[in-house]
């Protein structure tokens, strides 16, 4: 665009394009309505709310910065150098359009079209809301060489606009305050949130440069992301852990009805798919028609170019779509100009035109891709057809398992002690390392819900194995049978026998490393169970305080253990006999009513459960720690070891 229409389209938005739907009412008393809740989720979404503003403006071609600042107090200050909120009056309300976006809900340029062609953000609520929210917000308008002034208290104007300096930039500034009357929970914000979200903005707008700082006492930290590659950096980001099997990500965009769509992708020897999709910056978790008509296309323009190229015969079946993707990594990125989203959510992109739109353009990109780049054609066709081998004997597998031993609720593995409730919502399925603690367990536990299942040793690494060896290994066919739930594209978590599916390990390395591979075969292999939050470790305790022979406290594993190890030593040794130590080195050493008390009995258990709220750094983190790839590993490591000098 140039400088002369930007200028013209500048001069443009106007008072005239802020369009007033309705009163700003009843936020306060419902803010989870427009923020979803009042939680940590809530609190940080309002940050967003501010920041997709300032996106919005860096789509349209106006802001090439925005800066995101936690101040000393918690606050949040966001900066951006476009266009700056008109300061006009506005028609409807009769009252300076800055002041409208801020105090009035459903106003906003973003509803006639005039004032954005394409935005994050659009029920225009954001502001109004996080003003409403907030104890304090002022704003800050760079425009027309001035700096214009407004404050507000809890949604409330507390003076007129006015203008407080000069100046030669351009902008918008906010900073508000969120309310602990609103927000009971916490009003504390996470920076490493924060960071994820920013840094996959930059990634979702090549070129724009966005920065994250954090001011509050012994937390100063900074770091500002630019990627001029936009999403063919995302893919290389994501993949940093995994071997491609072709060097540079394929990049495909292109634009039709005014529907403008991005994909880059890029195969590596993982099995497992990653696809990430985003409309107008809005991740969407659940997919929708963007990702339908990319893998629709995905899986015609592969399997047409191995038919033609006959690397498919004629005898042989066409690749299916999970054949196709896997070991796939893509970010699919569409801007439209109206996208409607399923639920209030924002997950999932409900427009039916964008199936054919992505289809398309997809199809025509990736099609000349292929036949200009034969080479990699055939690395990704062979992965394909090596991927469809692969599930004919996994099927061959299943259906052996299903006749010799069952992947069914009637048939369950004969090591699982079950609950004699039928109510899935109470029981509790215990995965308890070795016989030893396994007995124990069963012997404690309450017989009426809670299920036990030992496991003997470590359970195959699924990141390194295909689908058929997965298959093959008898704990993890246990524990799926166990489940009830099904695996692959069976798999039904609305039949889960258990709603509480808890990791008991040895609070050891071997016992770490158990639950690892228990958490990956989880993530990979039963992820909507753990989105349900049906997945929780144990926390069995590290040391015990014994006087005499009786067990006075159980101190469970922690960062402040020590402390309290000596705090309990002190309350207990004032008496003719001396406490002692027990250092529970494996749950085998406790007895069934210590295993009990301490780790299984509802009253008085601790227990972690075990969330995934951003997939694509949990995919990273997973490939890393327990892929092929052995240098992303040691590189985590030695930046996260904790160095200690021993003395044995």
């Amino acid at each position: 665009m140039s400088e002369e229409n930007k200028e013209l389209e500048a001069q443009a938005y106007d008072a005239s394009q802020i369009q007033v739907l309705e009163g700003l009412e009843a936020v306060r008393v419902r803010p989870g309505m427009y923020i979803g809740s009042t939680s940590k989720e809530g609190l940080h979404h309002l940050v967003w709310e501010i920041v997709d503003n300032s996106i919005d403006e860096a789509l349209a071609g106006f802001a090439t910065e925005v800066q995101v600042i936690i101040e000393a107090d918690d606050s949040i200050t966001v900066v951006d150098d476009g266009r700056g909120i008109p300061v006009d009056i506005q028609e409807t309300t009769g009252r300076p359009a800055v002041e409208t976006v801020f105090t009035v809900l459903h106003a906003g340029g973003k509803f006639g079209g005039g004032g954005y062609k394409v935005s994050g953000g659009l029920h225009g609520v954001g502001s109004s809301v996080v003003n409403a929210l907030s104890t304090q917000l002022d704003v800050r308008v760079y425009k027309n060489g001035q700096v214009y002034f407004q404050e507000y208290r809890q949604g409330m104007v507390v003076e007129d606009l006015r203008v407080i300096d000069q100046t030669d930039r351009h902008g918008t500034t906010v900073h508000f305050t969120p309310d602990p009357e609103i927000f009971t929970e916490t009003t504390t914000y996470d920076y490493a949130k924060l960071a994820k979200r920013v840094q996959e903005l930059a990634f979702l707008n090549r070129g724009l440069r966005i920065s994250i700082t954090d001011k509050r006492e012994g937390k100063a930290q900074s770091e500002s992301f630019h990627y001029e590659g936009g999403i063919e950096e995302y893919v290389t980001f994501l993949n940093e852990s995994k071997e491609a099997i072709f060097p540079d990500p394929i990049f495909t965009e292109g634009e039709l009805e005014g529907i403008s769509v991005e994909v880059a992708m890029q195969y590596t020897t993982a099995y497992q798919e990653n696809i990430m999709s985003f409309a107008n910056n809005i991740h969407t978790y659940e997919g929708g028609t963007h990702e339908q008509g990319f893998r629709t296309a995905l899986t015609r323009v592969i399997n047409d170019y191995a038919r033609k190229n006959k690397l498919l015969k004629d005898n042989e079946d066409n690749l299916s779509g999970e054949d196709v993707r896997e070991g796939l990594t893509a970010v699919i990125s569409v801007k439209h100009p109206n996208p409607q989203f399923e639920g209030q959510t924002k997950t999932k992109l409900g427009n039916s035109e964008v199936v054919k739109i992505t289809n398309r353009l997809f199809s025509d990109a990736f099609s000349r891709f292929l036949l200009e780049n034969p080479a990699v054609a055939k690395k990704i066709v062979e992965k394909g057809i090596l991927a469809s081998k692969a599930r004919v004997a996994a099927k061959r597998a299943r259906e052996v398992t299903r006749k010799k031993s069952g992947l069914e609720i009637s048939n369950l593995p004969g090591k699982l002690a079950d609950c004699s409730s039928n109510d899935a919502s109470q029981n509790e399925l215990f995965i308890v390392e070795g016989d030893s603690a396994g007995g124990s367990a069963k012997s404690g536990r309450n017989r009426e819900f809670q299920a036990i299942l030992p496991i003997r040793g470590k359970i195959l690494n699924v990141e390194k194995a295909s689908m058929d060896r997965i298959l093959a290994n008898e704990e993890i066919r246990s524990l799926f049978t166990a489940m009830g739930t099904g695996f692959g594209a069976d798999f039904d978590v609305a039949k889960a026998r258990y709603h509480k599916l808890v990791l008991m390990t040895d609070a050891d390395v071997d016992g770490a490393h158990i639950r690892t591979l228990l958490l990956t075969l989880i993530y990979r292999f039963m992820r909507p169970v753990l989105e349900a939050g049906y997945v929780y470790i144990a926390q069995p305790p590290i040391y015990g305080v014994k006087v005499g022979s009786e067990v006075k406290t159980y101190i469970q594993p922690g960062a402040d253990q020590e402390q309290r190890l000596q705090e309990a030593l002190a309350e207990y040794s004032s008496g003719r006999t001396k406490p002692t130590i027990q250092r529970y080195k494996g749950l085998g050493e406790m007895d069934d009513h210590q295993l009990w008390e301490t780790t299984m009995n509802p009253e008085h258990r601790l227990m972690a459960r075990v969330s995934v709220d951003d997939a694509a750094e949990a995919d990273r983190i997973f490939d890393m720690l327990m892929g092929d790839n052995v240098q992303p590993r040691r590189e985590f490591i030695e930046e996260n070891a904790e160095y200690s000098t021993l003395d044995i």
